[in-house]
């Protein structure tokens, strides 16, 4: 008996890939932006009152780095916009 010719596979029909970002998209991150402030001590943190001010020593003007979940993805300066402080991004990394 004669084997029977295997037959062709059916051609596969690609649908788009949907956006691969919808399901992960309301996933909480944490969204941080930092000024690092050299030479801070334990002493200092111990006298820490309400009104205080802490000399940071970051230029007005000099990039700040954006970090998501302690990643840096950014850098961004900070502006003021309808009396609330935002950022903008200047720089990915």
């Amino acid at each position: 008996m004669a084997a029977a010719a295997a037959a062709p596979a059916p051609a596969k029909i690609e649908t788009p890939a949907a956006d691969p970002w919808t399901r992960v998209e309301t996933l909480p991150c944490l969204f941080s932006v930092e000024i690092p402030v050299p030479n801070f001590t334990v002493g200092d943190l111990v006298g820490l009152f309400v009104g205080r001010l802490i000399d940071t020593r970051w230029t007005v003007g000099e990039d700040v780095p954006l970090r998501i979940n302690g990643v840096l993805i950014a850098w961004s300066e900070f502006e003021i916009l309808n009396n609330h402080v935002a950022v903008r991004l200047t720089e990915l990394a």
